[in-house]
C-alpha cells in the first residue's frame, strides 16, 4: 500500500458533491460522515443509497459513473471506499426457503451471518464454517474471501453455489458452480470489481453442535513438531499469542458434538493447560462478549465465531493486518515473526493464527494452497503501523504471504500480482463486466489496474 492511501485512510475527508437520491433508497443518515467499523477509516463520499431491489440496483447503476458497493463496513482498508458514490447492500436480505433437495439456499447480499444462522438452524442446516465475527454480511465476507478455520474447511466463499450481480452495464447477471465453471470460480471473490453482488446461494450442510475448550501457555517448541496435529485436534483450532514469551498465549479448540457422546477435555494438551473459566483471546478483557467455552456444547453459530452476534467484541479502536502463506511453512514463519518482538510489543493488541484449506476461486488467498492465516490486531498507531507492516512483509516474504483484501498491508502491487495465477484473467473478467471502470476505485487501481 502506498504511502498516500496509508494516509487517505487513516484520515480521510468527505469529498464528492450531492446526488439526487433514488426514491426510497435515501439512508436516514444522508450527508452525515461515515466511518468503517473500526472508526480508521471515514470513506471519501457521504453520498450512500441503499436499494431495496434489483430493479433499483439496475437504475443506480446505470445512471452513475461511479459506485462502490458497501457492506457492513468491516474492510480496514480503501478496498470499499468511493469518492463519488457507495451503494449499501443492507435492505437486499431476503431469505427463501431452504432448498431441501439439493442442500441450498439463496439469500440477500446484505444478509449478516449472525442472522442467516438462526434461520438455518431452526430449519435443520448450517453453513460450514464462520468468521470469528457473526456481524459481517454474506456477500462482502465472500468477495474478499473472508475465512473461519478448519484444516478441511475453506474460507466462506467456497459455500458459494451461485452468485447474482448487476454488472457495470446495468445487466443482471447470474452464475453457478455447476454452469459456468472456470467464469464462476473468477467472480466468486470479486473484490467489488465485476459488478454489484444482489444474491448469493450458499451450499449447506445439516445443522451441528460445537463444544469449545481453551487451553493456556501452550509451548511454541510444541508447533516445530506437531503443528498439524494440534490445529487438527477440532473442527476449528485457533492460536492466540501476543509474542513476548515463549508460549502461545491461549489455543481455542472447536469440536463438533457427535450425538449421545460423553467427552471430558483433557488438563493438558502438548504442554498446556486447560482453563478453568471463560477467556477474552486478550486475557485481560472480560469474556462476556465471548462464544461459550468450557466445553459446553451449543449450537455450531453460537460457537464457531469467537464473539456474540449481541455484542461488540472489538477491544476498543484498533487497526488490523492479516497474510496467508502454505500452511507447511506454518513454524518457520512463526519463528520469523518472533524477530519482531519488540515492535509488536508496542504496537500489538493479540495475534490470532488459523488454517483454511486450499480452494479453487482465482483471487481466493488460499488458491490452490492450503494456508495458515496469520492476523494482527493492532494499536490505533497509524505511524507505527505503517512502518511496522514493511518490516513484517519482510521477514514473511520467503513464504510468499497474500493479505487478506479487507484488511491493511504495504506489498506492491507487483509482488501481489506474482502471488496469483490467475491475476490477469481477473482482469479480463473485470473488464468484460465492467468496461467502462464503474466499480473502479483509488484501492483497486493502485492494486490491480496501475
Amino acid at each position: 500500500m502506498k504511502k498516500r492511501t496509508f494516509l487517505k485512510i487513516s484520515s480521510a475527508m468527505l469529498t464528492g458533491a450531492a446526488l439526487a437520491p433514488i426514491a426510497g433508497c435515501a439512508p436516514e443518515n444522508k450527508g452525515q460522515p461515515l466511518k468503517n467499523w473500526a472508526g480508521n477509516l471515514t470513506y471519501s463520499t457521504s453520498n450512500v443509497l441503499e436499494p431495496a431491489t434489483v430493479e433499483e440496483v439496475q437504475e443506480i447503476v446505470k445512471t452513475s459513473e461511479k459506485l462502490r458497493a458497501l457492506g457492513t463496513r468491516h474492510c480496514f482498508n480503501g478496498i470499499a471506499d468511493s469518492d463519488a458514490l457507495l451503494v449499501s447492500t443492507r435492505k437486499l436480505n431476503g431469505l427463501t426457503e431452504p432448498d431441501i433437495a439439493n442442500s441450498r439456499i439463496t439469500v440477500g447480499a446484505g444478509i449478516r451471518y449472525g442472522d442467516l444462522c438462526k434461520y438455518l438452524d431452526e430449519r435443520g442446516f448450517a453453513v460450514h464454517n464462520l468468521a470469528s465475527l457473526p456481524h459481517i454480511s454474506v456477500a462482502g465476507a465472500c468477495a474478499t474471501a473472508t475465512h473461519g478455520s478448519g484444516v478441511r474447511n475453506g474460507n466462506l466463499a467456497t459455500a458459494v453455489s451461485g452468485i447474482e450481480f448487476v454488472s457495470g452495464k446495468g445487466d443482471v447477471v447470474q452464475l453457478s458452480r455447476e454452469k459456468d465453471g472456470d467464469t464462476f470460480k473468477g467472480a466468486v471473490v470479486a473484490l467489488g470489481s465485476l459488478g454489484l453482488v444482489t444474491k448469493v446461494t450458499l451450499d449447506l450442510v445439516p445443522t451441528f453442535s460445537v463444544r469449545q475448550n481453551v487451553y493456556l501457555n501452550l509451548p511454541v517448541v510444541q508447533l516445530e513438531q506437531h503443528f498439524d496435529e494440534i490445529m487438527s485436534s477440532g473442527y476449528s483450532v485457533s492460536l492466540f499469542t501476543d509474542w513476548q514469551t515463549e508460549n502461545i498465549n491461549q489455543l481455542w479448540i472447536k469440536r463438533k458434538v457427535a450425538a449421545g457422546e460423553e467427552f471430558n477435555a483433557e488438563g493438558e494438551f502438548f504442554g498446556a493447560t486447560l482453563a478453568d473459566r471463560n477467556v477474552h483471546p486478550i486475557i485481560e478483557i472480560s469474556a462476556e462478549n465471548c462464544t461459550e467455552q468450557m466445553g459446553v456444547a451449543g449450537p455450531w453459530y453460537e460457537r464457531l465465531p469467537h464473539f456474540k452476534m449481541d455484542f461488540t467484541p472489538s477491544s476498543g479502536e484498533e487497526l488490523q493486518a492479516e497474510y496467508f502463506i502454505p500452511r507447511e511453512k506454518a513454524f518457520d514463519a512463526i519463528k520469523a515473526v518472533e524477530t519482531l518482538r519488540q515492535d509488536l510489543k508496542s504496537l500489538l493488541f493479540i495475534t490470532e493464527i488459523r488454517t483454511v484449506d486450499a480452494d479453487d476461486l482465482w483471487m481466493s488467498m488460499s488458491y490452490e494452497r492450503p494456508s495458515v492465516a496469520v492476523h494482527f490486531t493492532l494499536k490505533q498507531d497509524i505511524p507505527g503501523v505503517r512502518n511496522f507492516l514493511p518490516k513484517l512483509e519482510q521477514v514473511l516474504a520467503p513464504f510468499e504471504p497474500r493479505p487478506h483484501w479487507g484488511k491493511l498491508f504495504a506489498l506492491p502491487a507487483t509482488v501481489l500480482h506474482s502471488r496469483y495465477a490467475r491475476y490477469r484473467d481477473f482482469l479480463a473478467l473485470a473488464s468484460q463486466y465492467d468496461p467502462e471502470g464503474k466499480f473502479r476505485n483509488t484501492f483497486m487501481n493502485e492494486n490491480f489496474f496501475s
